[in-house]
């Protein structure tokens, strides 16, 4: 009987024992085939060049005997593998629970393919490996999740009307995964100062030295970074910042009470995308009114009172209409537009609104929204209980919120 064709595909820069145990269990649905993410690809993603260029990442992986064969994939992004795949042509797609997103299942699914998600299990009597947790040993700066009524930090929402945004800082427990809505372009910042931790010094001071850092006046663009970000970023656990026509708020509240921030993480998971591609536009086509703007801050004012309360109905109502409220304004979040034309601008865009209909169905989800400006990156959720629904899906991230330092 003919083996099937098993296909993974990854960059497998860091090579460690945790990409073995992987390969090594792909190859139990067949024979194993490898797409490589090129050193042009891993640059524009992860914006920093590889540490192994990509004829040594080849020679290393087609040296492993699980492998059947490798390849350098042609495309770009998230994607790249999928000229790769069609070459193979394989009857099974393996990803790790890290890797999953739904653009890779849809892909799957239109080719007859079969998608397997894999838990990361190490190989027994090994410690648990991933490439995350390499870097995590050296970088721990934490990222924010966006929960209600941002964009209000922009002078130009915020001048019809005067608003909190609501903001978690999050530990790096997973990948923070470039041009995903999670202020990777702040971080960045930050790691160009401090590469691996913020300094020990005062949240509020801190978050307005970034701002002020990201924000140089001599930066030809014209764009300035919201405060959410910085903000968000910086100070530990929930957090709320109120604007009135000005990119800094006027005041920032917060909220460090251990039984709030670990409902918060009991109800609130992201589930990975594609990465909002590079020219997409999420602004074009903006509608900003006062009853608009008006409708973001209640949901604002809504949602944080719900955490406050610990009402899971309440927060799961703000939740969406927060969202809502945002993509009446910007209807690019889900629907974005791409500098360019043509089939393969428009091939680039993810279907965000496929995705939202999907995971909207699945029992045990409440809420959705898409993290930052939107455009790609992950559905943040809200659901009735976050290990039972991981249970269920093994590509949902459960979330670490950041404690303050006492």
């Amino acid at each position: 009987m003919k083996s099937k064709k098993v296909f993974v595909s990854g960059c497998y820069d860091l090579l460690h024992s945790g990409h073995v145990e992987f390969f090594r269990q792909a190859a139990e649905y067949g024979d194993l085939y490898v797409g490589i993410g090129s050193d042009a690809t891993y640059l524009g993603y992860k914006h920093r060049p590889t540490v192994y260029p990509e004829q040594e990442r080849l020679f290393m992986v087609k040296s492993i005997k699980y492998v059947k064969d490798a390849y350098i994939n042609s495309g770009s992004g998230i994607m790249d593998f999928v000229p790769t795949l069609d070459v193979v042509r394989p009857d099974v797609f393996v990803v790790n629970e890290d890797g999953a997103c739904a653009e890779k299942e849809r892909v799957c699914r239109e080719r007859g393919i079969e998608y397997v998600v894999l838990k990361r299990t190490p190989q027994q009597g090994l410690e648990a490996r991933s490439s995350t947790s390499l870097k995590a040993a050296t970088c721990q700066l934490p990222t924010r999740l966006d929960l209600a009524g941002t964009w209000i930090d922009q002078p130009y929402v915020s001048c019809h009307g005067g608003g909190w945004a609501i903001t978690i800082s999050l530990e790096p427990t997973f990948e923070v995964r470039e041009r995903c809505g999670l202020s990777t372009s702040t971080r960045n910042i930050i790691k160009s100062i401090w590469p691996m931790r913020l300094p020990n010094m005062q949240p509020e001071i801190l978050a307005r030295l970034v701002f002020c850092f990201e924000n140089n006046p001599e930066r030809s663009d014209g764009f300035v970074s919201g405060a959410q970000d910085a903000i968000g970023i910086c100070v530990p656990g929930l957090c709320r910042h109120y604007y009135a026509g000005h990119f800094w708020p006027e005041k920032i509240e917060t909220c460090d009470d251990e039984a709030t921030l670990t409902w918060l993480e009991d109800h609130l998971c992201m589930i990975p995308l594609a990465p909002r591609p590079v020219g997409c536009v999420v602004v074009e086509g903006r509608d900003i009114t006062p009853t608009k703007v008006l409708a973001l801050t209640s949901a604002a004012d809504a949602c944080w009172e719900a955490i406050m309360r610990h009402d899971l109905d309440g927060f799961a109502a703000a939740y969406r209409a927060s969202f809502d409220a945002q993509v009446a304004m910007f209807p690019g979040m889900v629907r974005p537009a791409m500098a360019g034309s043509g089939d393969a601008a428009v091939a680039d865009v993810p279907d965000i609104e496929g995705a939202i209909a999907r995971w909207k169905a699945e029992p045990g989800v409440r809420a959705w929204k898409m993290p930052g400006a939107g455009g790609g990156g992950y559905l943040a959720l809200v659901v009735d209980d976050v290990r039972q629904f991981s249970s269920r899906h093994d590509e949902a991230i459960e979330l670490k919120i950041r404690r303050r330092i006492s």
